[in-house]
């Protein structure tokens, strides 16, 4: 068996996720025809982030076995070939082989991830799908002294979807930082791991704190609450982005 990891680039917007399903299509099952289409073989292709339907990647890692040895260069070629062939908005950025123990889900030591929101009183067009737009100013600057709430180890239970299935609510956030680059106001976060919809629960509670509907105090309840009821709106998938791993 030969162990590959991939790169891939995808715009989720006409996806149900990255998981494969039944009656609708989804990253997995357009990667895993690729690699049928390019050697013949059925393999699994397992990722470090199980992105929901809408929700993009810009270097999500991902990685397949084959039953023998292809020349990188080709499978990156043939996967992309396939892949443009049959109108996916995917592509695989670069391909690597890797020891056979290698798994782009539990190898994986750091996800991050991107949330942006175009915050201005127009509609967007070109970025239309790519990021959520918020019309009412936001105090981006107090959304991020706020989000510092978050840092560290806690139980998120206010920010958990409740089809989530991790074991336990409680999570350790490395990373929340906010800024604001012409009218996008971007959120970067990273941890070890996530819960379901924990980034875009965050994102959609931290919306209300810069309409100033939301007090730092306020902030702090919530996420004290252990409650999801207490916490603020889902942000919307599509101005979320898987940006990277480490390994």
């Amino acid at each position: 068996m030969a162990n590959y990891k991939l790169l891939i680039e995808y715009v989720g917007t006409k996806y149900s996720g990255w998981q494969i399903q039944d009656s609708a299509p989804s990253i997995q099952g357009a990667i895993e025809q690729a690699v049928f289409d390019f050697c013949g073989e059925k393999v699994e292709c397992y990722s470090a982030g199980r992105t929901d339907a809408g929700v993009h990647a810009i270097a999500m890692p991902a990685h397949i076995k084959t039953s023998k040895e292809y020349d990188i260069y080709k499978i990156l070629m043939g996967l992309n070939f396939h892949l443009l062939k049959n109108n996916h908005d995917i592509s695989i950025i670069n391909v690597e082989k890797v020891d056979d123990d290698f798994h782009a889900r539990f190898s994986c030591q750091k996800r991050f991830y991107i949330y942006k929101i175009l915050n201005r009183p127009i509609r967007p067009v070109i970025e239309k799908d790519r990021v959520w737009w918020v019309y009412k100013p936001l105090d981006w600057k107090l959304m991020h002294d706020v989000a510092q709430n978050l840092l560290g180890k806690h139980d998120f239970s206010s920010f958990r979807a409740s089809e989530c299935q991790a074991i336990s609510p409680i999570k350790t956030l490395d990373y929340i930082g906010i800024n604001k680059i012409g009218d996008i106001i971007q959120i970067n976060v990273n941890a070890k791991s996530f819960l379901h919809h924990q980034v875009r629960n965050i994102v959609g509670t931290l919306e209300l704190v810069g309409e100033g509907k939301i007090s730092n105090q306020d902030f702090i309840d919530i996420l004290e609450a252990k409650d999801r009821k207490m916490a603020g709106p889902t942000a919307p998938a599509c101005g979320l982005y898987f940006e990277k791993a480490l390994y």
